[in-house]
């Protein structure tokens, strides 16, 4: 099962469909809307600069935008009907955004023709892009019902209730693609009711490493209710990861009306959401990371210049300083930073910088002050595994000591670090242990009221510290 090829796919059929509606919209343009204008004139057509331009100008645009609001996540677990109303309603806005910008020239006999170009490229955009959508998204459900498309699930529990569903799943009329690797028990003393039908791969204390081995996508809680103290534990660690977590819902939820699903035909699971924010949102992050990260290496390039000069010639060493640093979902990543301290600091072992630490350089405290020791950071944005905005990401020197005291501190592994966050703002660089701890309240703050908004403001407050040099 390959995600990025069907990503593909969709994504060609896509810009193919766009530049096909786009293309037909022209010729109705040119033979049926401008002659009006002219009183019936013969008008000769032809294929001008624009019409070219408008083949890779337009589907671009209905790319980008599709990935603004996310359809192109979550690939393979697609609904037909879902899928309708989301082509619908995308068409509709992004029909609305191309008559603004490039439609209200056009020559026309009427207003009326406005309606008509808007309705007649609304109609040409939908059907060809829902048709290509239709075919692939059809392929891939009946692949899926064949069991020839299979996503790797994790039954965690062995009671009556994890038999149960396992069951049902496993004579689905039409099956939704789980294919079950094997279950982990809660403790070792429980009685497993599955060891019958799948291989028991553990208990609750393996499961990260089960995670990781057997490539789990997708994770179904069939837990007793005497067993619900252990729900947060499960969920601090599978929360942290590119999971989909489905849970058996308790008769109160059902008559409380606090669950939700999405099946017809199978198991009444219901989706546990680990997303923090609205997939529009999140994608949209993500376009301005990139976008931002890319003007910003191009603005501060003569400035990063000049402190390598500086750097370079003041004190013994590489320009840039590199250290692994554990990212979003737990995985290491290797952070740049301009050099701020002497070659050789951690030589005997990890240890935090002060205020008045003397193995940082002259050039370094004005880096750390005004934050220019992160310029390289913005490379790590465009790769993928930072942020502009986003809790700061630590050693796991420092971590393994941070959980010790704070287990709810993996939960910023939920989110991309980033360059600047609220703690950083409001805290500035911590020297100890329990200065991280005290700059973890903001952090969480941040992950529980995470949005656009708030990255906008944490952004402007960060470029006033750095301009005024009063960081910590």
């Amino acid at each position: 099962m390959n995600k990025s090829w069907q990503t593909a796919k969709y994504l060609f059929f896509d810009f193919f469909a766009a530049a096909l509606a786009w293309a037909a919209f022209f010729i109705y343009r040119k033979e049926i809307i401008e002659p009006q204008y002219f009183n019936g004139w013969d008008v000769p057509f032809e294929f001008t600069t624009q019409f070219f331009l408008g083949l890779i100008i337009i589907p671009l645009f209905w790319i980008t935008f599709y990935y603004i609001v996310g359809f192109y996540n979550n690939i393979y677990r697609r609904s037909r009907l879902l899928e309708l109303g989301q082509t619908f309603s995308t068409s509709v806005v992004g029909v609305i955004i191309i008559f603004f910008a490039f439609l209200l020239d056009d020559w026309i006999g009427s207003y009326k023709n406005y309606y008509h170009s808007v309705a007649t490229l609304f109609a040409l955009h939908f059907s060809l892009t829902y048709f290509f959508r239709l075919i692939l998204t059809t392929q891939t459900i009946h692949k899926i019902h064949k069991r020839k498309i299979g996503f790797n699930t994790l039954m965690i529990g062995s009671n009556e209730k994890a038999l149960k569903v396992y069951n049902e799943m496993l004579n689905q009329v039409r099956p939704a693609g789980n294919k079950f690797v094997g279950f982990i028990e809660l403790d070792k003393q429980s009685d497993s009711v599955l060891s019958n039908q799948l291989p028991m791969l553990g208990h609750i204390s393996d499961i990260i490493d089960i995670l990781d081995k057997e490539n789990i996508e997708e994770v179904i809680l069939a837990l007793e209710t005497k067993e619900h103290d252990k729900l947060s534990q499960i969920l601090t660690i599978i929360e942290n990861r590119q999971i989909t977590i489905w849970g058996i819902p308790d008769l109160y939820d059902l008559l409380s009306s606090m669950t939700k699903t999405n099946t017809i035909f199978g198991s009444p699971l219901i989706k546990i959401s680990n997303g923090l924010m609205p997939g529009w949102q999140e994608n949209m992050k993500r376009l301005i990371d990139v976008v931002f990260s890319l003007l910003a290496l191009i603005l501060f390039f003569p400035v990063f210049i000049i402190l390598a000069v500086i750097i370079k010639t003041s004190s013994k060493g590489p320009v840039l300083y590199k250290q692994e640093r554990i990212g979003r979902y737990g995985k290491p990543f290797n952070i740049y930073k301009l050099r701020s301290m002497i070659v050789d600091a951690e030589k005997d072992s990890p240890a935090l910088s002060s205020e008045n630490d003397a193995r940082i350089t002259p050039i370094g405290r004005f880096l750390r002050k005004t934050h220019l020791d992160e310029i390289p950071q913005f490379f790590n944005v465009i790769m993928g595994s930072m942020s502009l905005v986003g809790p700061r990401p630590e050693r796991e020197f420092y971590i393994n000591q941070i959980v010790k005291r704070a287990p709810h501190y993996t939960h910023l592994h939920k989110l991309r670090p980033g360059i600047t966050s609220w703690g950083q703002v409001k805290y500035g660089y911590a020297s100890n242990v329990d200065e991280m701890l005290e700059r973890l309240t903001y952090d969480m703050m941040y992950l529980k009221n995470i949005s656009l908004y708030i990255d906008f403001k944490i952004l402007i407050y960060t470029i006033m510290v750095s301009v005024k040099g009063n960081g910590k």
